[in-house]
């Protein structure tokens, strides 16, 4: 490698370490600009192969830290080729979309065009393969920044979209009175702030959420179902005991955390629970080969559910059988039933929104539950599975993001932490420690005003894509076209 691209190659791995940085559980989210100042300085003047090379270096450092939480779930057993796999896969994403910059970076207004490309890998990542991965956009280290605001509008790409057309167009037009205009995402999430409300407007509700803690980490808890449903079982009456005698008040609403317990259509043992405690209850539960949150009524039992639609792959559904047997625990068990409508429960006088763990990083889910009148949103999560690293740290970014998404305020229950209690604001006002039981009790505001990123945001998301196919047909066109005389001569 010449001198000059291992200067590239050394200042695009900054850069995607600097994007690491940038992510919960630090607040450094204002590492992501310079990150993309960065890689724009790096990807000047290269061929389409230097740029697809630099891309992948710049993925690979960004994804490697991001993800080893990955290696805390199944290394000891897999060692270290699912992490390693994974970011090298999701970093080739990156890799195919800077192979592109080229193209597109003699049209006007380039890290515009750029920027749609960025967001473009963001979306196919989170589509293919297997229903895509979604983790790691550049909007979910944004929650305690001014970008993220840009939520309430559209949602996670438009706050990507925002972070990356900022670095690039200082990058690009830094030297020049034009690098005005890589300030207006900045000038934009600042005007919209009235648009970010956590008043209560159909009343509030109190909401405890129990975390009965788990006793092992990564591939123990696969043995542990009895164990989890025990300990929830005993906070369950914990809280109760704790109401009777005054020292929590009685909630409206009792959530538990994602497969705490394995459950049929009949449960004698949760049903004499959930009555003695006497509050309408979130049961998240594997039932009839389903990860499903049901509505337990303590005098009439269980009754509505939604079932998860977003399975992981791997692990609640498996491809490619054969094959993932030499990387995945799960491959020799059966795969669960996806679910297929939104997820939005009555349950305590209230809609309640639902979706469940890996969800959470899926646009549509908690869209499409706001959109169906969810007045408060709830997370059930296991995250028990990937130890004391920055996995559950990364996913309630996710949460408060949704938070803003929507305004509605966002209850994040884990079986072993961190759970949260998220305002219409992404403010977190209550959360429990990682690996201890607990109960959590606040209250909530119940909202109604339907946000635009909630009616428009699906709709924002297309135009961006569209413009990303456009910029490179147009691009391409420009090529041909200066290439005829060439080719006459």
């Amino acid at each position: 490698m010449r001198k000059p691209d291992l200067a590239r190659h050394g200042a695009a791995a900054l850069a995607g370490g600097a994007l690491a940085l940038s992510f919960p559980p630090r607040t450094l989210w204002w590492l992501a600009v310079p990150a993309f100042v960065v890689l724009w300085l790096a990807l000047q003047g290269t061929t389409a192969r230097r740029s697809a090379g630099l891309g992948f270096t710049f993925g690979l450092t960004f994804f490697l830290p991001h993800l080893w939480w990955i290696q805390h779930f199944l290394g000891n057993d897999f060692g270290p080729w699912p992490w390693l796999v994974l970011s090298a896969l999701m970093a080739l994403f990156i890799c195919a979309v800077c192979a592109l910059f080229p193209l597109v970076g003699r049209l006007p207004a380039a890290p515009v065009w750029a920027t749609t490309l960025f967001v473009l890998q963001e979306t196919l990542r989170g589509l293919i393969p297997f229903n895509g991965f979604p983790w790691g956009r550049v909007a979910f280290g944004q929650v305690d920044g001014p970008f993220a605001r840009l939520a309430v509008i559209g949602g996670a790409p438009l706050v990507t979209f925002a972070v990356v057309f900022t670095g690039f167009g200082l990058a690009a037009w830094l030297p020049r009175w034009t690098r005005a205009w890589a300030l207006v995402p900045v000038v934009a999430s600042l005007a919209i702030t009235p648009l970010i409300s956590v008043e209560a407007q159909a009343g509030d509700r109190t909401v405890a959420v129990v975390q009965g803690n788990a006793p092992d980490i990564g591939l123990g808890l696969l043995s542990e179902g009895a164990t989890l449903r025990a300990n929830h079982l005993r906070k369950t009456a914990e809280l109760a005991a704790l109401v009777r005698g005054g020292a929590l008040p009685k909630p409206d609403l009792v959530v538990w955390p994602e497969s705490a317990t394995r459950t049929g259509d009949r449960d004698p043992v949760l049903d004499g629970a959930i009555a003695d405690l006497g509050v309408p209850t979130l049961v998240s539960a594997l039932r009839d080969n389903k990860n499903s949150v049901i509505t337990w009524d303590p005098k009439t039992g269980a009754g509505q559910s939604y079932a998860k639609q977003e399975l992981v792959p791997f692990a609640e559904h498996i491809p490619l059988r054969p094959l993932a047997r030499i990387f995945t625990p799960f491959a020799d068990q059966g795969d669960l039933d996806a679910g297929t409508e939104p997820g939005v429960l009555d349950i305590a006088g209230t809609r309640v929104g639902v979706g469940i763990c890996y969800e959470v990083a899926y646009d549509y889910v908690l869209r499409e539950s706001a959109a169906a009148g969810a007045q408060l949103l709830v997370v059930p999560t296991n995250n028990a599975w990937y130890g004391r690293g920055e996995m559950t740290y990364q996913q309630l970014g996710m949460a408060r993001l949704r938070a803003i998404e929507h305004g509605r305020a966002v209850v994040v229950a884990a079986i072993s932490g961190v759970s949260a209690v998220v305002r219409p604001d992404g403010s977190v006002v209550r959360s429990t420690g990682m690996f201890t039981d607990d109960l959590m009790v606040d209250t909530v505001p119940l909202r109604t005003d339907v946000t635009f990123a909630t009616r428009f945001g699906g709709a924002i998301h297309v135009l961006l894509t569209g413009a990303a196919l456009a910029a490179c047909a147009l691009g391409l066109w420009r090529r041909r076209r200066s290439s005829v005389p060439a080719e006459q001569g």
